[in-house]
């Protein structure tokens, strides 16, 4: 997760105002800080904070910061405590300059890099993976900034974007495999970097194209140039974006997400006939799902759900608490259209199943006479270590269940999974092109085994 977004824009100096509108795109990948960095062309300018974009920028804070090259970050934690300090984007002075960079997805070999930087001096302000990158770059001074990217990045492993910005350049980086999607995007002479293309479409951009994997590209005065750091031998594309992480309206490999998950729903409908009265979504990921498979199995669809729009996105939340409260606060069901009916509920997922539990016994509370439960995506059983919070085994409800015991647990008349061939064929790419290690433990990188941990006491980062 996490949400980057780059502008350069030189002719203006409303880089600020267009990277807070794409942060506001953005806000979906991560809730816990945001932050941006804004130059001039002659110096940086920082503002960041904890909470949603909104919270952390106002008139005031925006007008402090003009200019016309600009990252802005939305974070959402895999590594690194939830503190200001870890917020981004982060800025250094080097030997290149004024750098600031900001990041989206989980490097697996941090420990064994942060381990070495330390033994040649290096210092860190935070725990996140992030300051090794930028430590790397700003530790390679014998080259140019570009090639210093590029030594460092050879170097990384894991599943990453990055936007690089200094007083007079925008650097984009995609990671070789592609795991971590970037969209490049236009609106006359200003050019964009961004997570998702929706991001694009709020500062009245367009999408050129998604930034190819192992591609640096570099904007400046003289335009746009591109590179490739890392020969394209294998994709791995994160196959959770188009069943959850991106918003519907992204374009993705050239596909608008919605209509992926709309064959998702299909699909699901085909594999497993339920005999029911409605069709419902867990909001707001599966609506598109939920919307196929009532469209190909020819049950009446409605919205039995409402959900709470103050509450943000109970996966993300970083605690077990948090999420517990926030499904508690954050969907009601509509009594009247659930009552004494045979409902199935369509859902992106199952991960912890804590979600999943709640939603169906606040659908039996409201009458329900059957829930059955559609799952967008094959059984999640392994632990990611590309980019979502799910740092063991023991934490997945699939780890070590079968879909039977799964079902007794979260309380459904039935569970059916998305099978992973259907997956394939509704996303329209094979299976050896897409990392799908959450669902069946082939990672596509090495892993080292402490990736998660923290080598900063959080007791002394509180202080």
């Amino acid at each position: 997760m996490c949400g980057i977004f780059g502008v350069f824009a030189p002719q203006t100096t409303d880089a600020a105002d267009l990277t807070y509108l794409g942060l506001y795109a953005l806000q979906h990948r991560g809730q816990e800080s945001a932050g941006m960095v804004v130059s001039d062309g002659s110096r940086m300018r920082i503002h960041k904070g904890m909470g949603l974009a909104s919270q952390v920028f106002d008139d005031h804070a925006l007008a402090k910061l003009r200019g016309g090259i600009s990252i802005g970050h939305v974070r959402y934690s895999t590594t690194g405590a939830t503190h200001l300090v870890n917020a981004q984007p982060l800025q250094v002075f080097s030997h290149h300059g004024q750098i600031a960079l900001a990041h989206n997805g989980n490097l697996t070999n941090t420990q064994r890099l942060r381990k070495r930087l330390l033994d040649t001096g290096a210092t860190f302000q935070t725990t996140t993976d992030s300051e090794v990158i930028i430590n790397l770059i700003a530790g390679e001074s014998d080259v140019g900034l570009e090639e210093a990217v590029k030594c460092s990045v050879t170097q990384i492993v894991g599943g990453y974007t990055v936007v690089l910005m200094t007083n007079d350049r925008l650097i984009g980086i995609r990671d070789p495999l592609g795991i971590r999607p970037l969209s490049l995007g236009r609106k006359g002479d200003a050019w964009f970097l961004s997570s998702e293309s929706c991001a694009f479409d709020t500062v009245g951009g367009e999408l050129v194209r998604d930034v190819e994997p192992g591609e640096m590209v570099v904007i400046d005065k003289e335009g746009l140039r591109t590179q490739h750091f890392a020969p394209r031998r294998k994709d791995a594309f994160c196959v959770f974006e188009y069943i959850y992480f991106a918003r519907p309206d992204s374009i993705i490999g050239g596909k608008t997400v919605h209509e992926v998950r709309k064959e998702i729903g299909r699909r699901l409908a085909r594999q497993r006939p339920i005999d029911a009265d409605l069709v419902i979504p867990a909001p707001d990921s599966a609506l598109s799902a939920a919307l196929g498979y009532a469209e190909e199995s020819g049950i009446p669809f409605d919205v039995a759900l409402a959900k709470n729009r103050y509450v943000g996105r109970t996966f993300i939340q970083p605690t077990q608490s948090m999420r517990r409260v926030g499904v508690q606060i954050k969907l009601n069901p509509i009594k009247e259209i659930v009552r004494g009916r045979r409902v199935i509920l369509v859902d992106d997922s199952i991960v912890r199943g804590t979600t999943s539990a709640k939603t169906i016994q606040l659908l039996r509370d409201a009458g329900a006479a059957e829930v059955h439960m559609m799952v967008a995506s094959p059984p999640f059983s392994h632990p990611c270590h590309y980019g979502i919070d799910v740092p063991t085994s023991d934490e997945l409800i699939a780890s070590h269940r079968s879909v039977g015991e799964i079902c007794q647990v979260i309380g459904a008349d039935t569970l059916t999974y998305l099978e992973m061939d259907s997956l394939y064929q509704a996303v329209g790419i094979t299976g050896e092109r897409l990392c799908t290690a959450c669902f069946d433990g082939r990672y596509p990188t090495e892993i080292e085994v402490d990736v998660h941990t923290d080598l900063f006491d959080e007791g002394a980062m509180r202080s």
